[in-house]
């Protein structure tokens, strides 16, 4: 005598179930190798488009703190007149000092471009006919701190210092691409060029500068050669580099520190915390990356539809024996249900592990740190069974409708 309630013979169990649905499963090893493929493509197409837009984002991400959001620029407010846009208010001599005693300052800089009135830039004194015609830099006023306000570093010789600009020295740096095209490629010889008919002394040549491109192309001199040589009237802007996350604080801080009685007419472009332009374009990247994903899974999922369509066509007679042995349509129905969903959770699987490996195999090509959300990989892999799951709802209700005497005759 056995206690509790006696085993219906009829009732399959989960045991019994599994068994009957991997001994479907392994009949067919071809079948069932085309059935993973299909899922394996659909889930590592996801893995991969989601970890690689994870990992552009991230990407992005750094170049941005890396300069836009270590970036203010101050310059004076502008109004329209009969003559244009003119300013209302001018940059102090000092701003660079003033702004430079602000928590989060780092480094900054005054500059300007300055007229020439028609001169140019010559690196010979004697004008000769027979030499081909060179376009003259623009000459720029600076600053001591503009170099490390910009990110620029000096490629020979050095940067002008504050002695120079208070004093007003006649001495100049070149832009790499300024100094090539004046033929100056060393400093050691002091060579000089000719503002007009003026003589500066090429003390350094300067590369590298990821804010103000245009020094690239320029001769800079002292601010204040410009104003005691040239009447340089004002500063056009003022450059800030500042860490990572002080943009909101500098912003409203800097206008004060320039003028207490009107920071309002300062125009200053400061990043926001947490950069909005990098969120929107990351929610950008994920959103075109989720999309393809999804359209490579649903293929998946159409290939295991098809395949066990197929399958319960190739199986009838099989059915039918089941049916005439006692098998009920639930339980004909559960068993090519969990085929579905043992297939979709091993493509799940391998997908997962394949997407993750195209992952880091395309960000040590990018030379980019690979991003994945370890969740993701595993959320993958039961997306395959579900993905599974759903495909075989259509094949396993039309399993349970075959009867036993019409599986006989050969039809469904």
């Amino acid at each position: 005598m056995t206690r509790g309630r006696p085993r219906d013979p009829d009732r399959l169990t989960a045991r019994d179930l599994l068994a009957e649905a991997s001994a479907g499963i392994g009949a067919r090893p071809a079948r069932l190798a085309m059935t993973i493929v299909s899922t394996v493509l659909g889930i590592a197409s996801l893995v991969v488009t989601i970890g690689v837009a994870q990992t552009a984002a991230a990407q992005i991400a750094s170049q941005f703190d890396a300069v836009a959001a270590t970036q203010v620029v101050i310059a004076p407010g502008t109004q329209d007149s009969a003559v244009g846009e003119v300013a209302v208010v001018r940059l102090p001599w000092d701003a660079a000092d003033r702004v430079e005693r602000l928590a989060g300052v780092e480094d900054a800089g005054l500059v300007a471009s300055v007229d020439l009135a028609g001169a140019e830039i010559t690196a010979v004194p004697v004008h000769d006919p027979a030499a081909p015609a060179v376009a003259s830099p623009e000459l720029v006023a600076a600053s001591a701190g503009l170099l490390d306000a910009v990110r620029g570093h000096v490629v020979t010789g050095r940067w002008f210092d504050a002695g120079h600009d208070a004093r007003g020295d006649r001495v100049a740096v070149l832009g790499e691409r300024a100094a090539e095209r004046l033929g100056i490629d060393r400093v050691d010889s002091q060579p000089s060029i000719l503002v007009g008919d003026v003589p500066y002394t090429v003390i350094g040549i300067v590369a590298g500068v990821e804010r103000r491109q245009d020094i690239l192309d320029a001769a800079v001199i002292p601010m204040g050669t410009a104003r005691f040589e040239l009447d340089l009237a004002a500063a056009e802007e003022l450059q800030v580099r500042i860490a990572v996350g002080a943009g909101p604080v500098v912003g409203r801080q800097a206008p004060i520190a320039l003028d207490p009685n009107a920071p309002e007419q300062f125009d200053v472009a400061a990043p926001r915390s947490g950069s909005q332009l990098q969120e929107d374009v990351a929610a950008d990247v994920n959103l075109v990356f989720l999309v393809l994903g999804a359209l490579a899974l649903v293929a998946g999922g159409l290939g295991i539809a098809n395949l066990t369509m197929a399958s319960v066509t190739e199986r009838t007679g099989e059915i039918g024996l089941r049916r005439a042995f006692g098998a009920s349509r639930g339980q004909i129905g559960a068993q090519f249900m969990l085929e579905s969903v043992i297939v979709g959770l091993l493509g799940g699987l391998i997908g997962a592990s394949v997407g993750t490996a195209s992952i880091v195999g395309i960000a040590i090509a990018q030379g980019w740190t690979p991003v994945l959300d370890p969740l993701l990989a595993v959320a993958a892999a039961s997306l395959g069974a579900v993905v599974g799951a759903g495909a075989g709802v259509l094949p396993a209700r039309r399993a349970t409708r075959v009867e036993p005497v019409d599986a006989l005759r050969g039809g469904l």
